[in-house]
């Protein structure tokens, strides 16, 4: 299989106050905090003994800023693409959890069922696969065999974007945990397509050993 041994890191931007705050924030432009650029250095180093061969991410500040600490030690460039950004979520955003569920609570389940459900009159996550998987997979096919990729974007177009790589139901991705901030989830190539090697880690792991490989 050409380029086998491929892998795409999806990472998670760093802490923003939004984030503290439990708001949702889907395209609004909110900053890292300083916890959140301390979180985007530490993860960095670890990422960059990874050798990356590329990053690309959302072109929002929190995603840039974090990708630009682990392009300082890498030396690659980051290249942005707006269809890497967070879902947008319409009247959603800016609100915080509490007060999604008082105001939605029928749309809030009904996506927590795994409906199919415009959050706030914004997009269906569906389209957000649309939009954000093409582009992680055009540049996923440049790499070299045995090569790496590094995403950053934002939680919920991650899982997304993971959803359809993996060829899931897109019922079924809100089955994919949230990644918490700075931490990431690892796809590799395997003959059958794209495996979920990692999920929300923080720290690089040992090799797994063992028949399942």
């Amino acid at each position: 299989m050409a380029g086998r041994g491929r892998r795409i890191v999806l990472w998670r931007h760093g802490q923003t106050a939004w984030n503290l705050e439990r708001r949702f924030q889907g395209t609004t432009d909110i900053e890292l905090t300083e916890a959140g650029l301390e979180q985007a250095r530490r993860s960095a180093r670890l990422l960059a003994a990874l050798r990356p061969d590329a990053i690309i991410a959302s072109d929002l500040k929190r995603a840039v800023d974090t990708a630009a600490e682990l392009a300082a030690i890498t030396g690659l460039e980051v290249t942005r693409y707006e269809s890497l950004r967070e879902t947008y979520a319409g009247v959603w955003q800016g609100l915080t959890h509490e007060e999604i569920v008082e105001r939605h609570g029928e749309e809030y389940a009904a996506w927590k069922r795994g409906e199919p459900v415009r959050r706030g009159g914004g997009e269906l996550e569906t389209e957000v696969a649309d939009r954000a998987a093409p582009v992680v997979e055009r540049n996923a096919e440049k790499l070299p065999d045995g090569g790496v990729l590094v995403v950053v974007s934002h939680g919920g177009t991650i899982r997304t974007t993971i959803g359809r790589l993996l060829g899931l139901e897109p019922s079924s991705w809100e089955s994919l945990g949230g990644l918490t901030n700075c931490c990431w989830s690892v796809l590799g190539e395997g003959a059958r397509g794209w495996r979920l090697l990692e999920h929300n880690a923080g720290t690089l792991p040992q090799p797994v050993l063992g028949d399942d490989v």
